[in-house]
């Protein structure tokens, strides 16, 4: 990625400059590996991320061998082969799944896993029950009312994605988000929808091959504010 100058210190501590520096990664080096530290973080980065009323619909392949990368690049190599290089060379690939159905039974896990963590203090019998009420209703809104909880559920497994493409970066990660792969292939391979789950996105990371990451170089072309903002 973009290397920062080591004595801009304070540049480097802005998250806007890792919003700034970031791009999409065009080729990887594959003799470049990201270090088992940084890995840990960026499983807590897939972990931790918002999601409405903590819902976490998600669920998340990581592969980090030759043969994990071969099984996800199956899912490009009929209509998308030009994504198999960046899934092939990069250090790690993350497959980025989201539930197909959000019944009580999980909604019962979250909340039992809010237990074990901590959330409810005081009267706590009170605020699980208020929690799982409302969670619920939201849940049963997109179902019931709304009729779009599949697609209510993909936009947090996006609100995933975004965070995790900023974090990354911050960790000195190169990333390719990519939607360029077949969903059938990819969820038949790692039998993702017996399990409940079916596939988004693939994002390939790595360390970018300074001779053949055309992209690094150019510089970042966004709309101006008089396009994208109102201020009141």
């Amino acid at each position: 990625m973009t290397q920062f100058n080591p004595k801009d210190i304070k540049a480097a501590q802005d998250i806007v400059y890792f919003a700034k520096t970031r791009h999409t990664t065009k080729a990887f080096d594959p003799a470049l590996k990201i270090s088992d530290e940084k890995v840990e973080k960026i499983k807590e980065l897939l972990r931790f991320s918002p999601s409405s009323t903590n819902a976490q619909p998600w669920h998340f392949i990581l592969a980090s061998s030759d043969e994990g990368k071969a099984r996800v690049a199956k899912a490009t190599e009929r209509l998308f082969p030009f994504n198999a290089p960046s899934i092939l060379n990069a250090s790690h690939v993350v497959v980025f799944a989201s539930r197909l159905e959000i019944l009580e039974e999980f909604l019962l896990k979250v909340l039992e896993q809010e237990d074990k963590d901590g959330r409810f203090d005081g009267d706590k019998e009170t605020f699980k029950t208020q929690m799982h009420a409302g969670r619920s209703m939201f849940v049963n809104l997109h179902k019931q009312d709304f009729k779009d909880v599949q697609h209510w559920m993909d936009k947090q497994v996006y609100l995933n994605l975004g965070q995790f493409l900023l974090g990354v970066a911050a960790l000195g990660i190169d990333a390719t988000p990519m939607e360029g792969f077949e969903i059938p292939v990819m969820d038949e391979e790692f039998g993702l929808r017996e399990k409940g789950y079916s596939s988004l996105v693939v994002v390939p990371l790595g360390y970018s091959d300074a001779d053949k990451d055309y992209n690094a170089a150019l510089p970042k072309s966004r709309l101006p504010y008089s396009e994208l903002l109102t201020e009141v």
